[in-house]
């Protein structure tokens, strides 16, 4: 039997695959809070929620 097990944070290099940049614009989306995250020990993390509420927060500026 096979459990899958769902992650609840990503990282940035996750987030960045996620969204199709690169790891350098995705960092400077997080350091400018664009993108929400936070801090444990030496690297961040993001929320899935957080994910989509970049991605919404996009589609409304556009529309």
């Amino acid at each position: 039997m096979t459990v899958h097990i769902a992650a609840k944070w990503h990282t940035v290099s996750e987030v960045a695959a996620m969204l199709g940049y690169g790891l350098s614009k995705t960092k400077m989306l997080i350091a400018s809070e664009q993108i929400r995250s936070v801090k444990d020990g030496r690297h961040r993390r993001v929320l899935p929620g957080w994910v989509d509420e970049y991605i919404q927060r996009r589609i409304d500026e556009a529309a």
